[in-house]
């Protein structure tokens, strides 16, 4: 177990080193009110940013959440492409993204073959990371001061993430857990002054980041991508 410990750290080195800058929840707070417009569009710019921002506290957090802040990094270098090519138009928003993309079959929708790097495909995967994180985010804000974040952290993942793991990392990581910081430690990382001030600037970010998940949620269920390979 040890073994496979060490090298699953190894394995996990690597994140981006211009995502390092401290993280700081304001951030995440205002992408995230500036994701909806009135017509609970998500747009994508905003929804970058924010994403970017929860890198940079999953990066603070230490090397065990590199297996997603990797991957994560990977996902939006794919959705700035798309911003910053001449279909750009069409990536301005999830709601617009989703048309284009079946309106044009731009998405493999049965197994992984001439789109693999579709618009719908990767922010399907932000969206699973962002569900675990809502949960995780939730249990912090919410819980007892002594509760243990290693419990709060692994219950979000095995409802989440962990149904899209292979046996292995669900192993590595769910053993990693145990060796999380205080309760305390983890709302200090993010950069708002003390811990009630933290939980606080929570109150306020959760709503958010909750109801970008569940339009996004019900936007992918109405045209069947919530399973894409």
């Amino acid at each position: 177990m040890l073994l496979l410990q060490v090298y699953f750290c190894l394995w996990l080195r690597g994140a981006m080193a211009d995502e390092q800058a401290d993280f700081n929840l304001k951030v995440v707070l205002i992408s995230f009110k500036q994701c909806l417009n009135e017509k609970e569009e998500v747009l994508m710019d905003p929804y970058i940013t924010g994403w970017k921002g929860l890198v940079r506290f999953l990066n603070n957090l230490g090397t065990i959440f590199s297996f997603i802040s990797k991957d994560v990094i990977a996902k939006i270098q794919i959705m700035e492409r798309f911003r910053s090519s001449d279909q750009k138009d069409h990536y301005s928003s999830l709601q617009a993204m989703v048309q284009y993309e079946m309106d044009n079959k731009l998405v493999d929708l049965q197994k992984r073959s001439e789109h693999p790097d579709s618009g719908c495909r990767t922010i399907l995967r932000l969206h699973r990371a962002l569900h675990w994180l809502q949960m995780f985010l939730e249990g912090l804000r919410t819980s007892q001061e002594d509760c243990k974040t290693s419990v709060l952290c692994t219950d979000s993942y095995n409802t989440t993430l962990a149904n899209y793991h292979p046996w292995l990392i669900r192993k590595a990581v769910t053993v990693a857990f145990c060796t999380l910081p205080s309760r305390n430690a983890f709302l200090e990382t993010m950069n708002v002054g003390p811990p009630e001030e933290a939980v606080e600037m929570l109150n306020e970010a959760m709503p958010f980041i909750c109801q970008v998940y569940q339009i996004t949620q019900k936007l992918f269920e109405e045209h069947s991508l919530l399973d894409l390979p």
